[in-house]
This record gives structure tokens, sequence and C-alpha cells, in this order.
């Protein structure tokens, strides 16, 4: 994936996050948004892009916050390397997510 999320534009790079998080987690909910542009100039810009992602999953259940962050960087883990410079993540089981009033 790396060097296609590399070679890709802003949409792909959002669309190839997306395809490996779905593949990994299952989402009933996903989010990913781009927030690049809100860090040009910043050092670590140029290498790779900034971005934030909200995710809904079964697979969370039981899990802390940290591990939670763990399964989704091991589904994006090349891209972590070389594509992608920052990544927030917000993660729900889908019980809080119907709790909560996103």
């Amino acid at each position: 994936m790396t060097d296609t999320f590399l070679d890709a534009s802003p949409d792909e790079r959002i669309a190839l996050i997306e395809a490996r998080l779905t593949a990994s987690l299952a989402p009933l909910s996903l989010a990913v948004r781009d927030d690049s542009a809100q860090h040009a100039g910043h050092a670590g810009a140029a290498a790779g892009g900034h971005y934030t992602v909200t995710i809904v999953s079964a697979a969370f259940a039981g899990k802390p916050r940290v591990a939670r962050h763990r399964l989704v960087y091991d589904a994006l883990a090349d891209a972590m390397q070389r594509g992608i410079h920052a990544l927030a993540i917000v993660a729900y089981t889908p019980e809080e997510f119907n709790e909560s009033s996103i």
C-alpha cells in the first residue's frame, strides 16, 4: 500500500485508508478526514499527511483506548511508516457510539 499511497491523490489516500480499515476492522461507521492543509509549513508536513479517523467497530469491545489505537495502527502499518505523518483516532464500540451525542 505504501507506494500506492504515496503516489495517490488526496481523495485516493482517504479511500485507501478507508479500504484498509474496513477490511481489518469491519466498522459500522467510518469517517476519515484529511487535515494536511491545516499543517502546511509544519516541519513534519513533507513527510506525509495528517488525518483524523473516527471509527465505530465491535472489534473494540472490551479494549482500552491504547489497544483500540493499536488495532487501527496495525491496519495502516505500512502507510504509517512512510505515507502518514500524523493520525488522530477516535474509536468507539457500537454501544459507546449509540450512547454518545455525536
